[in-house]
């Protein structure tokens, strides 16, 4: 199965502020750019996965936002949500996610079995354990042009190398930059 990364950071390559807030992801860059339907490829990305494994503190800020069904941004498609810890998900995400404690690998060698091709792989510890165990094939990072100083870095302690390769970058009106890389463990 396919596993691809899609996630936003400040340009000094954090994913939220040292409390969590991403706030800062809506205020950052050129405001007064109208945007239109540009989404940043993120609905073209969606429209290629058909599942989605995230973290326990994802899966805690997601709920947070407390989204209505009409905001639910990840429509009917199955979640499992990585967590040694938490066992059942909160009221607002009952029935839309699933809770795993478990080898990561037989997670995702049974989501292969049970027909899916692609998965999303969303938040940084999840995404540092996925590259550990060498199951990431391509990474999409957006540098939102602002630099926090500390918060959650994307990426944790990583084993070894990993080279990123066949790299395609694009840069929007907003002044937010894109880069999409394949993932090639060394």
């Amino acid at each position: 199965m396919k596993c691809s990364v899609y996630i936003a950071t400040s340009a000094d390559g954090y994913i939220a502020a040292s409390d969590g807030d991403v706030d800062w992801l809506h205020t950052a860059g050129n405001q007064e750019i109208d945007m239109g339907s540009e989404d940043m490829g993120f609905k073209a990305f969606m429209g290629s996965v058909d599942c989605m494994i995230m973290g326990r503190k994802c899966m805690e800020k997601i709920s947070s936002f407390n989204l209505t069904p009409e905001q639910w941004i990840y429509g009917d498609m199955p979640i499992v949500v990585l967590s040694n810890t938490v066992k059942e998900p909160s009221d607002n995400l009952h029935g839309k996610i699933e809770m795993y404690s478990g080898d990561i690998n037989e997670l995702v060698q049974n989501l292969g079995n049970r027909g899916f091709k692609h998965a999303y792989i969303d938040g940084g510890s999840t995404i540092t354990s996925f590259l550990n165990l060498e199951l990431i094939d391509e990474m999409i990072i957006t540098k939102a042009p602002v630099l926090l100083g500390e918060g959650i870095p994307l990426f944790g302690k990583i084993n070894r190398s990993v080279k990123l390769e066949k790299a395609e970058a694009k840069a929007f009106k907003n002044d937010f930059v894109q880069i999409k890389y394949s993932v090639n463990y060394l």
